[in-house]
């Protein structure tokens, strides 16, 4: 922070507040050695540019071209698709590992 005598300040005030706009410099303007007034910087701007603005903001994480589902998947999907527009209720999927009958503990 640098301190600028109040006559100086009067001859180069518009000088001093390029250099506050720009390098973000603060100053003091003082008046027989004593601090009278401050010039800082205002608040920054709140408009931002859109593209690149949420660039800190985003992660990318695996592969963002790989399809999401492999063909077998889409295959199955269209398939539930076509089953609903002709009116017909979609199967159930299918369970892994266990049989259509299950057992309730206490059979007699």
């Amino acid at each position: 922070m640098a301190t600028v005598p109040a006559t100086e300040f009067k001859a180069k005030c518009l000088e001093l507040m390029d250099r506050v706009a720009q390098r973000r410099e603060t100053y003091v303007i003082t008046k027989r050695g004593k601090p009278v007034a401050k010039l800082v910087p205002a608040d920054p701007p709140t408009t931002r540019h859109i593209f690149g603005c949420m660039v800190d903001q985003t992660e990318f994480v695996g592969d963002i071209e790989k399809p999401l589902y492999a063909d077998k998947a889409w295959q199955q999907f269209a398939a539930r698709r076509a089953r609903r527009a002709m009116g017909r209720p979609p199967r159930p999927p299918a369970r892994k590992g266990r049989s259509s009958k299950r057992s309730r503990g206490n059979s007699r």
